[in-house]
């Protein structure tokens, strides 16, 4: 494919979609599993806290944002439980503070820990479950005022089982109460979860994915506003569940929908709500090996995209999904970054949507900015095939599109070594204008032969490179 480097990503972009890169990415020492984004501080930039396993416990570090996409460091260390993975961000005691919430995959507990307002943030406080949390969210389940936690259970190492999801109710001071439990049905081993309205009654529900044997499978689960739920239906899905999130992929605002992504058989599922609480059967697309699914606006045209990160020892991609806004989406768009775990939020403040992510080896936490306003067309490597020694290839060419609403300013456009390059782009190209970049193949020896030409311009703040392949025989 036609591949735009950015530092560490990767980037292949259609019409009027976005652009990423990597600007920032730090070391972790320790296991690095997920990062929630919040304003810990109050400065109107947006946070990190990356959450890590030792070999003997949990922690919680604190990477305080520059405004820029960067970070720097601040409170690190905090003792979390003993295996924690995901968490978010909330304001528990409605004083717009945030606090965090924590799962604990060893240990009968959700961890809370109350934020200072400065970045710092107190002790983490445990409350107890029937048994190891899988994930967390809050929400008002409850119905009142304060915000409720909701854990997805299952069975511990102590011989406790709880194959469901529990109910904390808030009391809206940052402390919580004896948990709700309701059975997950089908027998379901819940694997991740996500909350939301999907019958339009105003009550949160949720639905799990898992497996119930041999069928995995996503299940409704229909809230009733004090805590408790009822089954409503379940839909079937690829091996291995990964990851769910929530959207309205049809612009709809009153039928949420779902996607999910499956790791054994490399597949994105899309479930289309209707509003009562059903859904249509999954309409599958391709994506090798992911690992985490979230929904989000990322081309600005008012249409929920997806952003799907694919194995990190396998196939070390960031792949966009861009939606149609009817509930079908495009070809992905894939990036390089060697993550498994993402987020998003405006990292930068210039208003779109950007990426961060945890993973590699060694572990890393690392940002994929959103600034881009050229696309590539075709989005397919510029393939020569094979080529006489001493000889030069047809041309092969790009059309560069500038979707942005400002003039795009090229400094330079250069091959690399064995292949050249012709543009009719110029030093700008007007917004919504496009050029021609052509290169050609002339090998010096027998061979494969890979090369790029490399595009600097004031669209990002990276080289943008186009690969170039072929053959000298």
């Amino acid at each position: 494919m036609t591949t735009l480097l950015a530092a560490l990503v990767v980037a292949a972009a259609l019409p009027a979609s976005a652009q990423f890169e990597t600007r920032w990415n730090a070391p972790v020492n320790q296991i690095s599993i997920s990062v929630i984004v919040g304003d810990f501080n109050g400065d109107g930039i947006l946070d990190l806290a990356e959450i890590n396993n030792t070999p003997t416990t949990g922690q919680v570090n604190i990477l305080l944002g520059n405004g820029d996409g960067t970070f720097r460091a601040g409170g690190s260390g905090y003792v979390v439980g003993i295996f924690p993975e995901y968490g978010v961000a909330a304001s528990l005691r409605n004083n717009g503070i945030l606090d965090l919430v924590i799962n604990d995959q060893l240990n009968d507990d959700v961890w809370v820990m109350l934020g200072n307002g400065d970045g710092t943030f107190q002790p983490a406080v445990a409350y107890p479950t029937t048994a190891e949390t899988e994930m967390v969210a809050v929400g008002r389940f409850m119905g009142g005022d304060g915000l409720d936690v909701i854990a997805l259970e299952e069975h511990d190492t102590s011989g406790n089982y709880c194959d469901c999801v529990e109910i904390l109710p808030g009391n809206g001071n940052g402390t919580f109460g004896a948990p709700i439990t309701t059975t997950l049905p089908y027998g379901l081993g819940g694997y991740e979860m996500v909350s939301g309205d999907f019958n339009d009654d105003g009550k949160l529900d949720v639905a799990v994915t898992g497996e119930a044997y041999p069928n995995y499978e996503v299940a409704i689960l229909l809230g009733a506003g004090d805590g408790t739920f009822s089954a409503d239906g379940y839909y079937l899905v690829s091996e291995a569940p990964e990851s769910i999130t929530s959207g309205y992929f049809t612009g709809n605002k009153r039928k949420l929908d779902l996607a999910e992504v499956s790791f054994l058989f490399g597949s994105l599922s899309i479930l289309l709500g209707n509003g009562t609480g059903a859904f249509k059967e999954s309409t599958y697309y391709d994506v090798s090996y992911p690992a985490w699914v979230i929904a989000e606006d990322f081309s600005g045209d008012g249409k929920v995209d997806l952003a799907v990160t694919e194995s990190p020892q396998l196939v070390p991609e960031v792949s966009i999904f861009k939606g149609n806004g009817d509930g079908t989406f495009q070809p992905p768009v894939s990036y390089l970054a060697d993550i498994g775990y993402i987020a998003s939020g405006d990292l930068n403040g210039d208003g779109r949507p950007d990426l961060v992510g945890v993973g590699g080896n060694p572990f890393y936490v690392t940002v994929l900015l959103n600034t881009g306003v050229v696309s590539f067309s075709p989005t397919t490597p510029v393939n020569f095939g094979g080529e006489r020694v001493g000889g030069t290839s047809d041309a092969g060419t790009v059309i560069l599109t500038n979707t942005g609403t400002t003039e795009l300013k090229i400094q330079s456009i250069k091959a690399s070594s064995e292949f050249a390059v012709k543009s009719t782009c110029g030093e700008r190209v007007a917004a919504g204008a496009s050029c021609t970049i052509s290169a050609t193949f002339s090998p010096t020896k027998q061979g494969a032969a890979q090369g790029t030409i490399t595009i600097i311009d004031n669209a990002s703040s990276k080289p943008q490179v186009i690969e170039l392949l072929g053959t000298g025989t």
